[in-house]
């Protein structure tokens, strides 16, 4: 089982109980403490009603609704700490629940913000130079990673965005991973594929598979191929554990999946390459630095991650070791890798760690 699955049902049984908690603590409120003087059942009862609230989240999804639940009842937990601490100082015991209506407060404006970030997409810009010739005055590269089409964008709004990207005039776009997910829908998918085709970028796009392109089950109603099919219809160009030179100006070198068994190593990938030229990697999952640094590679762009997607997730899965980097750039070597957080994000329609994005780098002789 991978590091989310782990982190979901960890979270899960963190919510059934978190369940009985903060139907506690609505209890606790001085309204319903006097309304429990003459009716206590009804009382338990009413303050269950907006704990099971809650899970109208549920008809977004599941996670979702786990999502709101823990938040408020850690949020809650920390407020009911500090008005503890404070009254004890102070030798204050009011019975009004300060602390209760605090925690609501605080919890819709965290999720409100993580809600936003999920739902607007941002431009990330990088400028890098390089000692190679590059043949051009500067090389313009688009990317964007962890679409999950239907999660935060459908086919219409995915358009959207990538006519914000055109603007920007890239020489190249290139799709890390991750386009759609295990319940987009043929008519999204087919749709964002035609947007694809209307975008305009000088050397063309590229795209390399994520973890859930090829889907984690039965219940998508088109397959890995048909995605494929469309794609290719669209003048996008499958890089599948294999190397592209472009215009005899710079490399491009698309990696499967780290989850794909039949990977190849990246030295191989990279042996034959000329190394005076400019090397582009894509590699979805961020999982393999070392290697990578070893190559003659200049430039590493990854997602996979979501930026954290949900604070502290990244910070867990570092400390973990699922990944060898979460968000931005880092430099190995003579190599530099960016992990971008995606312009949208797999299942939960909250960012509270990250923003969505896509990326813009520039790269420039020295």
């Amino acid at each position: 089982m991978n590091f989310w699955g782990i982190l979901f049902i960890a979270a899960a049984v963190l919510a059934l109980l978190g369940i009985v908690y903060l139907v506690s603590r609505f209890h606790k409120f001085s309204f319903m403490q006097k309304f429990a003087k003459k009716h206590p059942v009804m009382a338990w009862l009413i303050s269950a009603v907006p704990v099971g609230g809650v899970f109208l989240f549920g008809l977004i999804n599941l996670y979702a609704a786990i999502v709101v639940l823990l938040h408020l009842m850690l949020i809650w937990g920390i407020c009911d700490i500090v008005s503890f601490i404070h009254r004890k100082r102070r030798y204050s015991w009011s019975v009004r629940y300060y602390a209760g209506a605090a925690a609501l407060l605080i919890t819709t404006a965290y999720l409100g913000a993580g809600w936003f970030f999920a739902h607007h997409v941002f431009e990330t810009d990088y400028r890098f130079n390089t000692p190679k010739e590059l043949g051009m005055e500067r090389l313009r590269v688009a990317q964007f990673a962890d679409l999950h089409l239907g999660i935060t964008l459908d086919g219409e709004e995915f358009a959207a965005e990538l006519a914000e990207i055109q603007k920007q005039q890239p020489d190249v776009l290139v799709i890390v991973g991750d386009y759609v997910d295990d319940d987009s829908k043929k008519t999204d998918m087919i749709r964002a594929c035609q947007a694809l085709g209307e975008f305009d970028a000088k050397y063309g796009i590229y795209y390399v598979d994520g973890n859930h392109d090829k889907g984690y089950g039965n219940y998508r109603d088109f397959s890995l191929n048909e995605l494929y099919d469309e794609l290719e219809k669209n003048g996008v160009v499958i890089l599948k554990d294999e190397s592209v030179l472009i215009d005899d100006k710079f490399y491009l070198v698309g990696r499967n999946d780290r989850s794909d068994p039949e990977r190849a190593p990246v030295s191989e990938l990279t042996a034959e390459l000329d190394s005076d030229k400019y090397t582009i990697i894509l590699d979805h999952q961020p999982n393999d630095y070392a290697a990578e640094a070893e190559t003659s590679a200049d430039l590493v762009l990854s997602g996979h991650t979501h930026g954290g997607h949900i604070f502290p997730a990244g910070l867990v899965g570092l400390a973990m070791g699922a990944n060898d980097s979460v968000y931005g750039t880092e430099v190995r070597n003579d190599t530099t890798f960016v992990v971008t957080s995606g312009i949208s994000g797999w299942a939960i329609p909250f960012k509270t760690g990250c923003i969505s994005e896509y990326v813009i780098v520039d790269i420039y002789d020295r």
